[in-house]
Formats: structure tokens, sequence, C-alpha cells
């Protein structure tokens, strides 16, 4: 049911691919919106759609405390819970449970909800089942996050335990494929080795034997610190098989973000970045062009966004981007999103957002196209 095929070459090490899943076609390279709650935060299904979202993110360890996996899956599972039949991708919530600084041991992490403080235990063996009943067509093995700056010892100690804990997961996913359709969903495994080329290149040949149908990049860096991320991405660029999605997970803070991750070979990315900025009143403008066989992203505005809650923009009536296609440019200007932002009426979190993901998913198809003249 899962196969990756490259389609053609992009500028650098880029590529275009197609990732065949249960619900339907994945063209790469992507960007995916997050929808933490299998919800992306103001944002209809449809309107998805229309922005041209292929696949979107949902995070297990929130789901997992709430509503619970068990209702989800009773619900027919995530496709049907939040009426959308396009692929999902959901996280395990080794990121989400090591920012809460759980107690973590060789068997799993404990840990207190952000909700009410009830203490709470996740293993390989109950993310990985959890995953499961979400009924995602992509999930990620359970993994410890390793910080920007650990130092050996400490990215050494969270390695190995992510390694055993990628032998767990699989363990775990190929006994619950038995009790599901075959090929239902795709297990990831997940790089870790902090800063550190030699860990990070081990942690990629162990991923890479794994045979995995995809292999993501994660740990705080990846995104977080760009420069440390295309330093990363370098180091073992050599060791990622053709065939396989490379995904860098929470990557996407700004345009010339997913550039960068293209220009390196990467096929995914995702981050709450988007929706998060638009909410706060920053929003993405700019274009994509090529240089030296290497994309950028040219804007006028620092960090290539407005601040729309800003005085300039009170009268200003043209859209926040003239080049973008998307419904929020196509029928409002900035006076009026000025307006609704200052004003904190809802409409303005789900016309900003709509805009800001536009953005993104252009940004990338943009790359693609400026590639093939």
């Amino acid at each position: 049911m899962f196969e990756y095929k490259v389609t053609r070459k992009l500028a650098g090490r880029g590529r275009t691919g197609v990732f065949t899943t249960p619900h339907g076609d994945i063209h790469t390279p992507v960007f995916m919106p997050v929808g933490t709650h299998a919800s992306v935060k103001s944002i209809n299904p449809a309107d998805l759609v229309k922005i041209k979202a292929q696949i979107i993110l949902a995070n297990n360890y929130h789901l997992f405390l709430r509503p619970g996996s068990d209702l989800i899956a009773k619900m027919g599972g995530l496709h049907s819970f939040m009426n959308w039949d396009k692929p999902i991708l959901t996280d395990s919530g080794g990121f989400q449970v090591w920012s809460l600084k759980g107690n973590t041991s060789p068997a799993g992490v404990e840990f207190r909800s952000h909700l009410d403080g009830s203490l709470n235990f996740l293993s390989p063996e109950i993310a990985i089942a959890s995953e499961v009943k979400l009924g995602a067509d992509i999930i990620m093995a359970f993994d410890q996050c390793t910080r920007d700056t650990a130092t050996v010892d400490e990215a050494r100690t969270a390695l190995e335990i992510t390694q055993n804990w990628l032998l767990r997961s699989i363990k775990e996913w190929k006994r619950s494929e038995t009790s599901l359709p075959a090929g239902r969903q795709a297990l990831f495994g997940i790089i870790q080795g902090a800063l550190h080329e030699d860990l990070r290149r081990e942690a990629t040949q162990f991923v890479v034997d794994q045979d995995t149908p995809g292999i993501a990049l994660g740990g705080e860096t990846i995104g977080y610190n760009m420069a440390g991320t295309k330093q990363v991405i370098n180091w073992i660029a050599d060791l990622l098989p053709e065939n396989k999605p490379r995904y860098t997970m929470g990557l996407g803070l700004k345009p010339s973000d997913v550039l960068s991750a293209i220009t390196l070979g990467i096929d995914m990315f995702d981050c709450v970045a988007p929706t998060r900025l638009a909410r706060n009143g920053a929003l993405y403008t700019g274009k994509v062009i090529i240089k030296n066989k290497e994309y950028f992203f040219e804007s006028e505005y620092p960090n290539e966004r407005i601040n729309i809650g800003n005085k300039q923009f009170e009268t200003d009536a043209k859209p926040i981007d003239p080049d973008c296609d998307c419904d929020t440019c196509q029928h409002f200007t900035r006076a009026y999103l000025h307006h609704l932002f200052r004003s904190k009426e809802l409409l303005y979190y789900s016309l900003a957002s709509i805009h800001n993901l536009r953005m993104m998913i252009k940004t990338v198809e943009d790359a693609i196209s400026l590639s093939s003249k």
C-alpha cells in the first residue's frame, strides 16, 4: 500500500516524488499543516482543501489524553472523526513528554498531564497502540528528543534509548498490523543525536537498517536552529536511501526554511508556526526565486512577514501579498484585517491562518514550478 517514487530532480539535492497511502497520493516536497487536537486551528477542512493541503498532522500525546484514542477509534478513527479524507500523520508524543520534563527510563516516560496534573505513562508499546487506534496513515516511532545544546553523553544516552524504543515500536506496529487491513499504516523511524556528527550518522544508519517506510529527522535542533539543521542534513545526506521519504520534524517557521529543506533533499516538513504567527498578527509576504541553483524567499519585510497590527496598515487597501491566490488575499485588504485583528474578531484568525498556510504550500509549489523553467 505504501510506496515512494522519486519523479524528478529540483535545485540542489531537491527532488519531487509521490508517496502512495491508503487515503491518496502525497506529492512531495510537501508542507503539512499541523492539527494538534485533530483540528487545524480556526480552519474548516473544506478550506484546507482549497489551500491545497495534501496531508495534515495530529498529535498522539494530546489525543491520548483528550478525548482518548479509544473514543476516536469508536468514532471510526481520525479521518471520520474530523471529516478529513486525505492522508494524516500522527506524532507519537515523544517531543511533548520530553518538553514536559517527564521521568524517562528505558521502560518509557512517566509524566503529568498538562490538563489536570494526573500522572500518566507512555512507552513505545502504548504510544504505537494509541496511534494505531487513531488510524493515521503515517505514524511516528516513540523517541526521546534531545535539546539543541545536548552534550555528547546526554545525546548518546538519549540515542540509545531512542534506538531501543524504535525496535519496540516496530514490534508493536507489526503486531498491530496482524489485526488491521494489510499495509494500513506506515511507521517512520526518527534520527536523534543532537549536534554531534558521529551520533547523527550512527543514528541514521540504525534507522535505515530497520527499513521503515519513511525516515524522520528529530530533535530540538531541527527547525529551531536552521544553521544546525542544515549542518545535520549535510552530515547524513549520503546515508539516506533514495526510495524513502525524508521528513524534518517541526521545520517551517518561515517560507525560506522550507526552501532550504527542499534544496537539501528533504521531502516532508511541518510546523505550528504559520498558524501561531497568524493568530498573533504576523502574516507572510514575499516570493520564491532561484540563484545559483538554490532557492531563496525574497521579501521586503524582516522575517518574511508583516505585523498586521501596525498602524501603517490601518488604511492599506492592498492584499496581504499581491501574488497570493488564497481567498483572504483575493477578497480582503490589509486595512480590513488590521481592523479585525485590533478588534479581536474571530474571523481574523481564520482568514489569517488560511493565508499563512497557503503561503507555505504555495512556496513549495513555486519552487517546483521554477525548477521546470
